[in-house]
């Protein structure tokens, strides 16, 4: 479909639709539970998941007087990436592994404070990620997925547990890192962790699904399985059937992926779940499937009865995905006039780079077009919805290099799609990499990042256009929201908070929060005051992208909430960046050991310590940790677990000569960063 038939609807909304569109745009009921719209219900705040408020009394005239209203201070060296929740004047929030509290979200005063003792309950799982983004509320109650798969019922009043289940299978590496998505009386909830083999981890191929169960007793009621499994153990659903077809050999032996750690909602008018799921492992696509199928539903984007959990329709976005263009990232309903027909859409800024409009009725692709830079396709064909793939996209030599990424020209940051001016805002990165070279974790084989230039864009979806953009610092900015009041907030890398014109981009107004912000904000209002809050505190795979940035043991993490002529004021902040490397008075060179210990540590080390040992706020720099100087201290922790509790994994597989060889390089690395100060000072 060309731009030209594409037609924005009238003043944002679809007038001959009534009523029902403007619920379904976020003007009416938002979640059963969170009867107005004074409430930031789910992670998107509606079932549109379009993070997007109706409030208006924050707006482009007056946002220059928004000041600190409170701040909570979180304590630990934890995850702060997750999306609040503000129901009837209480924020909830998650931190680090799934710890859930209750403010008074006019106060910030502590009501409660839920541990579900993952670090106690993960073994092995405590290696893999950092914890989850975002939670769930329906009727009373709050849901949260654990790190090491559960899945967990709040009292909403007391955070008491009132049921948990176990969501992965005994033995498996999956862990929960996205919100649980309520719907129709049940929770629903994915899991990670596809690429576990990457990080160390060997481990029977991961197949993934999404589970329904019973919002009130916990009691499982559906699951889908997103690629098919043993032929001969027959096919859990006439879908994987289908699916299997489109793999070959002895797939199910080698090969796994489709999980769904991130993208879901809910469709209230066709009571269906859309669910995004993620590449496959190997993630090669000739070594999982040397005849080259598509791979279903690897990298798709899937519609299922809610009620059955019985697959309607799919949309692949990569057949044959071996770039690590998953599906994941956030999926936003909207209602759209299309060619003079008000449409329901689906809505995804996808990691290949291509924004896609979809008929959520039928499946049908309306339009897709680049928003970001893309060298692996030409276009998507819109008469089939396949790719049209550049002919060096699958050159695995190395020695080309392909746009975006691994890592995304658009990530799980969430967007925000306005129905005012009919828009949406997208965290983008132009990113690149080697083809065959750039790792999941959008990092090439020396650790150096595989990125290019942020940016906050406005894109239209109806033309499929850019309508304007903010360059922005850093590698990974955090998650969008867009209220209206004409405004679009954004935390960033650099520390700083801001609110820009919907309608123009123009900034108006920002605040320094002192860290680095990776979460997306929410608006919600208590009595007659709106507020704005956001989670602040830089980690996670921000922080192993740009390292040297915040450090661990000194940046906060924080609670931030908002508010017209409020006018608190932070602590002084902690003293700029500066590593202190170790000093080792009895450190001698081994370059056969450093090796060994670079090749040990890259395995087993980096996701939480950063590539070449460079730190960027999430863990510790060991470069300045004086464990390294103790060859007992070090293997108490690292091989015993002596601080298993605090989060850092115990590595108890690790010989005796790795942990050694680990801090060899560890000792090494702090040895160079010491020589190079010295070096700059002496040149001064």
């Amino acid at each position: 479909m060309l731009a030209q038939d594409l037609e924005p609807s009238s003043g944002g909304f679809v007038q001959s639709l009534g009523a029902l569109f403007l619920v379904a745009s976020g003007f009416g009921v938002t979640l059963a539970g969170t009867p107005d719209s004074d409430n930031w219900g789910s992670y998107g705040r509606t079932y549109d998941q379009d993070h997007f408020s109706p409030l208006t009394d924050i707006d482009v005239d007056n946002v220059s007087h928004l000041g600190l209203a409170w701040w909570f201070d979180i304590p630990g060296i934890v995850l702060a990436e997750s999306v609040p929740l503000a129901i009837n004047g209480t924020l909830f929030f998650v931190t680090g592994y799934s710890v859930v509290r209750a403010v008074n979200g006019a106060t910030g005063r502590l009501l409660w404070t839920y541990d579900p003792g993952v670090a106690k309950e993960a073994g092995r799982k405590l290696r893999l990620l950092w914890g989850v983004r975002g939670i769930a509320s329906l009727n009373g109650r709050i849901y949260v997925g654990t790190h090491d798969g559960r899945l967990v019922a709040l009292n909403a009043k007391t955070g008491k547990p009132v049921w948990s289940v176990v969501t992965t299978q005994p033995g498996d590496l999956r862990i929960i890192s996205g919100p649980p998505l309520v719907f129709g009386g049940k929770v629903m909830i994915g899991h990670a962790f596809t690429e576990a083999p990457l990080y160390g981890e060997p481990g029977p191929p991961l197949r993934g699904y999404v589970t329904a169960y019973d919002a009130v007793t916990g009691k499982q009621l559906w699951r889908f399985f997103t690629v098919p499994g043993d032929p001969k153990k027959g096919f859990e659903s006439k879908a994987m059937e289908m699916a299997a077809k489109t793999w070959s050999g002895d797939w199910w032996k080698h090969s796994g992926g489709g999980t769904v750690w991130n993208a879901m909602t809910y469709d209230p008018e066709l009571n269906r779940v859309y669910i995004g799921t993620s590449n496959g492992f190997p993630m090669t696509a000739k070594v999982r499937d040397p005849v080259g199928g598509d791979n279903l539903f690897l990298a798709s984007i899937v519609a299922l009865d809610a009620d059955s959990g019985t697959y309607v329709w799919h949309y692949q976005t990569n057949p044959a995905e071996t770039w690590d263009y998953d599906a994941t990232e956030d999926l936003e309903l909207a209602h759209l006039v299309v060619a003079g027909t008000p449409r329901r859409v689906l809505m995804q800024a996808s990691k290949n780079g291509f924004f896609y409009v979809i008929d959520r009725d039928a499946g049908k692709l309306i339009s897709a077009e680049k928003f970001a830079k893309v060298t692996w396709a030409e276009e998507i064909d819109l008469s089939t919805g396949r790719p049209v793939e550049t002919a060096s996209a699958r050159d695995e030599s190395g020695q080309s290099r392909i746009w975006p990424s691994g890592d995304g020209a658009h990530g799980w940051p969430p967007m925000a799609f306005s129905p005012v001016t009919n828009l949406v805002y997208i965290p983008v990165l132009d990113s690149t990499g080697e083809i065959g070279a750039c790792n999941s974790r959008g990092l090439d084989p020396s650790g150096n990042p595989c990125v290019g230039v942020d940016s906050l864009l406005a894109w239209d979806p109806l033309r499929q256009q850019a309508v304007w953009r903010v360059s922005l610092p850093g590698v990974r900015n955090a998650g969008v929201a867009a209220t209206a009041g004409n405004l679009v907030f954004q935390g960033r890398s650099d520390g700083q908070f801001a609110a820009y014109a919907a309608d123009s981009g123009n900034k108006l107004w920002s605040f320094d929060a002192e860290t680095g912000i990776v979460g997306a904000p929410i608006s919600y209002k208590v009595g007659a005051r709106q507020y704005v809050s956001v989670m602040a505190g830089f980690g996670g795979g921000s922080s192993v992208v740009e390292p040297g940035k915040w450090k661990a043991r000194t940046q906060s993490r924080r609670l931030l909430t908002f508010a017209l002529d409020a006018n608190a004021r932070l602590p002084p902040p902690p003293p700029p960046y500066e590593l202190t490397p170790i000093v080792d008075p009895g450190f001698k060179h081994s370059p056969a050991r450093e090796k060994r210990g670079f090749a040990s540590y890259t395995e087993h080390c980096p996701l939480c310590h950063g590539y070449g040992a460079r730190a960027g706020g999430h863990a510790p720099d060991l470069r300045e940790s004086a464990v390294i100087l103790s060859a007992k201290a070090f293997a108490k922790i690292v091989k015993h677990g002596g601080l298993r509790e605090q989060g850092m994994p115990q590595f108890q597989d690790l010989s005796d000569s790795e942990v050694s060889d680990i801090r060899q390089y560890l000792r090494a690395r702090a040895r160079k960063a010491a020589t190079n100060q010295a070096s700059e000072k002496r040149t001064e």
